[in-house]
């Protein structure tokens, strides 16, 4: 086998996976293309929630709540 040959059958490989590749990349600007802005807006992240004081405050007080209700009736069903 020649080297010749092995290039030339190489080089036929690549200018297929190319020819593919150049298909491939024109199908997804055709997609791009017909949706629009929407396709080239770029992802933003989303704000971080605050809660306030106030709330945080509520929230512990009804996690304490529940917790002493499940505490209660573990006792109860000890004794």
């Amino acid at each position: 086998m020649s080297i010749l040959a092995a290039i030339r059958r190489e080089e036929k490989k690549v200018k297929k996976q190319m020819a593919k590749l150049q298909r491939d990349l024109h199908g997804l600007q055709s997609a791009a293309k017909a949706l629009g802005k929407s396709a080239s807006r770029e992802l933003t992240s989303t704000k971080k929630r605050v809660l306030s004081a106030a709330g945080r405050a509520k929230i512990s007080k009804a996690v304490k709540k529940r917790w002493a209700k499940i505490k209660a009736e573990a006792r109860k069903a000890v004794a």
